[in-house]
């Protein structure tokens, strides 16, 4: 199949381009700032850029990554987060339809509002608490409009891309290089979406022609400092100390949700689950760290 990516050069986009070539499908890698050799420049916020690079590429899958992420700078310019994660996705609804191709939406598990005390699955109903999570939850009800060929695709707290990643693993990995202690807050928990797992279930999902609203993250449930203890094991710094705090620790613009906490009901239900476990995930991540860094020792195995 061909397949157009939006936002190829981030995170996500740069684990799925290689696994959905690696399964034999002509990929067509977009970015508003192109990284990699082959990357077309496309801005999703010119709505006639898109309209027309869509219907010359012909596609039959759009896979839109293109999003801003960045939580705090969504809550500070919401003008900005609008643009790109509710107009930007209206304007590749547009394209698709006119287009006659099919698509994916990622979205986010920040569409709640973090009360429920158990995984939200896909029948919950969205209440997101910052600009981040109405921006993209704007996205979705754009793309449903688009029903019957289109997917939405909920992912958690994401993880891959090593240099790509400014998120809170990559993160915690370089206070760890520095030997340094690790404030990490204890009241928020989520689920770990690994670039690399997400990407082959992205894959798998668009084979079995199923359309409509999906979770997809790594199987589990874990706290912030969950996350920064494993890291420690993995990496064998068994002498850094990770200082569980609250987040009143950690004043920031925009309000974050308790519970980012998700379960993939629906593949599950469908027999389409290829998520590992979230602390799978995170051991082979520090893996690639390891030979990022030009480390050999591997990290350590699971402890089931």
């Amino acid at each position: 199949m061909k397949i157009l990516v939006t936002g190829a050069d981030g995170m996500l986009g740069s684990a799925l381009c290689p696994e959905l070539a690696r399964r034999g499908h002509e990929v067509r890698p977009t970015d508003r700032r192109p990284l990699a050799p082959g990357t077309h420049p496309l801005d999703v916020c010119d709505a006639e850029a898109v309209s027309r690079l869509i219907a010359a590429a012909a596609p039959d899958w759009v896979m839109h990554l293109a999003a801003e992420t960045d939580v705090d700078r969504c809550e500070r310019e919401p003008e900005t987060a609008y643009r790109t994660n509710a107009a930007g996705t209206e304007h590749v609804v547009r394209a698709c339809r006119q287009a006659g191709a099919r698509l994916v939406y990622i979205s986010t598990a920040g569409v709640f509002d973090g009360q429920k005390p158990s995984p939200y699955h896909e029948g919950d109903v969205p209440n997101p608490i910052n600009v981040y999570g109405r921006s993209k939850l704007a996205g979705e009800t754009a793309v449903r409009q688009y029903e019957g060929v289109s997917l939405t695709v909920r992912a958690g707290w994401m993880v891959g891309g090593l240099e790509r990643d400014k998120k809170f693993v990559w993160k915690i990995l370089q206070r760890l290089e520095r030997d340094e202690a690790v404030p990490v807050v204890t009241d928020k928990i989520g689920s770990l979406t690994f670039t690399e797992d997400l990407s082959r279930g992205l894959a798998a999902l668009i084979e079995t022609r199923h359309t409509g609203l999906f979770h997809m993250a790594n199987r589990g449930v874990c706290s912030r400092y969950d996350i920064a203890c494993k890291l420690v094991d993995y990496l064998g710094r068994q002498g850094v100390v990770i200082q569980p705090v609250t987040s009143e620790a950690f004043p920031l613009p925009a309000p974050r949700s308790p519970s980012e906490a998700m379960e993939n009901r629906r593949l599950d239900e469908l027999g389409l689950d290829l998520m590992p476990s979230w602390e799978e995930a995170l051991r082979v991540y520090v893996e690639h760290y390891r030979q990022l860094a030009g480390r050999t020792q591997p990290a350590a195995p699971v402890k089931e």
